[in-house]
């Protein structure tokens, strides 16, 4: 009726410590997510495609953490891991339908960088709101019934091994490990599913920043290939943090993955990356930059005025 997530109990004297330490994380990827939907919203120089799919992209990580963080961080309070299997089953199905959808989207993002390098004349033609809008719509709803499927055939399987996931979350690899019976066709279910959602989207994100790079280097202007790259860079360190990690967690063989090793991954790809990226977008992004300064200008205003 119930499993137990061991999470991080064979370390219980730095339970309270990790609690600090995730929920310091959860609330700055809350608010530096939120500042910059917020700024892509209200400021008009961000009001582009590239801003647009960033800002879904912020609050894709939003979602994304919140299916984990809050149970951890639960689960690290109470020094209990006990969760029903129907709660299990529903973590599982949002972790995995938003991963899919990151993917997809990190994909959405690189086509947006593809057509504004490669085809600048065409940009505002080729990348209208109406395609934009198609593009994010494509990328959360592509992986519902799939992942709906998938979740349903895990859940199926008997499981007489053991309740107890060495976890921190419900995840597919630590899951399989407790099931009984063959379950060949469950490990080539999530190979297939993992290679169409993980796989080739980052193909057609290789594709698109190899034609980049050679639209690039045909640039005359030193000044306007560092621009041109500027703008790709940010993207690309996101698109082999997060693809580094998730494709070694579930296209890996799972009899040579350990479990301290399965967690460790999953903590890159679902807290630090989400954590991470709204800093390597910012910092790495004058426009966002600027914002901001106008942003807090504006605050400082307001904030004398009500003074």
């Amino acid at each position: 009726m119930e499993f137990i997530l061991l999470g991080f109990s064979n370390v219980p004297h730095l339970q309270w410590v990790l609690f600090m330490v995730f929920l310091f994380m959860y609330m700055t990827i809350l608010l530096c997510n939120s500042i910059i939907i917020v700024l892509a919203k209200t400021d008009r120089t961000l009001q582009t495609p590239m801003y647009f799919f960033l800002s879904n992209f912020s609050f894709l990580e939003i979602c994304y953490v919140t299916a984990t963080i809050p149970r951890m961080l639960m689960d690290l309070y109470t020094l209990k891991g006990n969760i029903s299997v129907f709660a299990c089953a529903t973590q599982m199905y949002f972790v995995l339908m938003l991963g899919a959808t990151e993917c997809l989207l990190l994909a959405a993002m690189a086509y947006d960088r593809y057509v504004a390098i490669c085809h600048p004349l065409q940009y505002s033609l080729l990348m209208k709101n109406k395609v934009c809008l198609q593009l994010v719509a494509a990328s959360w709803i592509s992986g519902i019934p799939v992942q709906i499927g998938q979740t349903y055939q895990i859940f199926s399987l008997h499981f007489c091994a053991s309740n107890r996931i060495d976890h921190f979350f419900c995840d597919i690899p630590p899951l399989l490990k407790l099931a009984c019976g063959d379950i060949f066709m469950n490990t080539v279910a999530v190979y297939v599913v993992a290679v169409v959602f993980v796989m080739v989207p980052f193909l057609l994100i290789i594709v698109s920043y190899i034609k980049i790079i050679c639209n690039i280097m045909k640039l005359s202007s030193a000044k306007g290939m560092a621009k041109a790259f500027s703008t790709c860079s940010s993207h690309l360190i996101v698109v082999v943090l997060f693809y580094g990690t998730a494709s070694i967690t579930y296209l890996q063989p799972k009899q040579s993955q350990s479990e301290g090793m399965g967690k460790l991954l999953s903590l890159f790809y679902t807290i630090l990356i989400p954590a991470l990226n709204p800093i390597i977008y910012t910092l790495r992004n004058k426009d966002i930059m600027m914002a901001l300064r106008k942003l807090h200008s504006k605050l400082l205003i307001w904030w004398e005025n009500v003074k």
